[in-house]
Formats: structure tokens, sequence, C-alpha cells
């Protein structure tokens, strides 16, 4: 039986059908010669390393109620050569907030990314494949909840399990799963039908080698497409429900520190280096998502490139 499946796998003729890890290197030389894609990775790179090292590049806790050398508490300093970009109401180092916040954003960003990345795989496989009520119970799930309000149902979520960032994430997760879901399930449906599939069935491969082994390869550059999606979504909502006063006080993000400099009415003073730090991280990760998704997607759909 393994002879007769190397000598099916030799066929030169299969070759071109079969997935294989080259779109992997085809990224690679698409992320060279697209300066946007390139961007964006860069800029994902760049946030994970300030994230990993923000310990080091913080120069305070961004907890810590500072004081002047005189005494006085160090509230609403403006920029300078001590306080980088100034100190909040409370005398707190916004410096020190913004390196620290990375952390967590990040945390989610990446979390939801590959949660949505493998229940999404998983559940296209399942219904593409083997179709019937598998198929039709599957995809009604994933109608009912792509009809859910999004903003809101995070919110719901966080208020009753709690401020967490794992809530978060779960919120998060549970919403965008589905979009990944059909798509991998069209491709399933397609790739299922490839002559390499049928080499395998007459081969003797079990349904679930096929689908694992000989499917599944051909639709993980789509997963890795929507986790990319998924980072710029996730952090960017955990930034919204922090704002509404729903991400946790315990935890330093982008969200916390705009909802602190609005109820400080940072605005009205003028204390930009409050609030504006905050929103252009937010901004340049939700970018950098959309850059290389985009480099991606002209990878997958090459028709894009001449649009």
């Amino acid at each position: 039986m393994a002879g007769a499946e190397a000598g099916v796998a030799a066929l030169p003729a299969l070759a071109p059908d079969t997935p294989r890890t080259g779109a992997w290197r085809a990224f690679a030389r698409q992320l060279r010669r697209d300066p946007y894609a390139l961007a964006g990775l860069t800029i994902y790179l760049v946030f994970v390393a300030v994230g990993l090292g923000a310990d080091w590049l913080a120069p305070y806790d961004p907890m810590e109620i500072l004081f002047a050398p005189d005494g006085n508490l160090a509230a609403a300093l403006p920029p300078g050569a001590e306080h980088w970009l100034g100190t909040t109401n409370l005398g707190r180092d916004i410096f020190s907030q913004l390196v620290m916040a990375t952390r967590p954003s990040l945390i989610v960003g990446l979390s939801a990314a590959v949660a949505v990345a493998t229940i999404g795989t998983a559940v296209g496989l399942l219904a593409g494949y083997f179709g019937g009520w598998i198929d039709q119970v599957l995809m009604r799930l994933v109608d009912l909840i792509l009809g859910l309000p999004f903003l809101p149902f995070v919110i719901v979520v966080t208020a009753l399990l709690g401020p967490e960032l794992r809530n978060i994430v779960l919120a998060v997760v549970l919403l965008l799963w589905p979009n990944a879901a059909r798509v991998i399930r069209s491709q399933v449906l397609t790739l299922s039908q490839r002559q390499f599939v049928e080499a395998a069935r007459v081969t003797g491969a079990s349904e679930w080698r096929i689908l694992f082994v000989h499917v599944a390869p051909g639709v993980l550059p789509f997963s890795a497409l929507y986790g990319a999606f998924a980072v710029g979504w996730a952090i960017m909502v955990q930034a919204s429900v922090s704002f509404l006063g729903f991400g946790g006080s315990e935890t330093i993000s982008w969200g916390t520190m705009l909802q602190d400099a609005y109820a400080s009415q940072a605005l009205d003073r003028g204390q930009y280096a409050w609030f504006l730090p905050a929103g252009l991280c937010i901004v340049l990760v939700v970018l950098a998502g959309f850059l290389l998704s985009r480099g991606y997607e002209e990878l997958l759909f090459p028709k894009l490139r001449d649009e």
C-alpha cells in the first residue's frame, strides 16, 4: 500500500494540483516586491519588539504616581526630557503607559488571530469535506453568529464575564471565526474534487488523512489571511471596549489611555500628547493588518494586481 501511494505521488500530472508550502515562498517574494505589505509586516514587528521589551523600554511604572523634586504632584506636565510625553492628571508617565499598553493590545490581537484561524479552518474543513447534516448544522450556526451585532455583543460578554482580556478575546473570536469558516468551506468544496484527492482515495487513505494531509494545506493560506484581518479587528474592538469602560481598570491598554484622557478632559486642556500617541498606535496596527492582508490577498488572487 505504501509503495502504491508513493507511485501515485510521483506522477508528474498530479504535482501541479497538490497544495504545498510553495505558497509561503511565494508570499515571501510578494513581500519583497510589494512595499505596502512589507510596510505592514515591519509595523507589526516593531510593535512586537516593543511589547516584548516593554519592561526595559518603560522608564517608570505606568501606574506609579510621580512627584516633582519640590514634593508637589507631577500632574499634567508637558512633554520634556524627563517625561517624553508628559504626565497624566494623576502624575503618571504617559510614555511608560504607552509602551506597556502595547503588550495587552498585541496579546488580544494575536490570540484572537490564532483562535479565529484555528476555529474557522476546522469548521470550514469539516463542513466542506463531509457535507450533509454536518455542513447544514455548522453553516446555520455561522449564519446565526453573523447576524449578531458586533460591539454590543462584545460589551454584553465582558459585562457578564468580567472586564478581562481573555473575555474580550473570547467575544471577538466568537464573532470573527464564521467569516473564515465560510471562505475555507468554499475552498474545500473545490479541493475535494481535485485529482490528488481522488488518487489518495484510490490508494486507500482514510477520510481524516485526506482531509488533514491533502486538503488542509491548500486552505492554510486563507487561514493566515483571515488571521491577519483578525489582529486589527481584535485590537480595535479591545480599544473600543476599554474606551467605554469595559476593559478593566487594572490593565493599561491604548483604549484605557484614551478613556482616561477623555474623562480627564485632556483635549480641552491641550494635552495632545496624552491621547494622540495611543490613537496613532491603534491606527498603525489596524493599518498594518490591512496592508499585510492586502499583499497576501493579491498573492491568492493575482488578478487584483491589475486593478
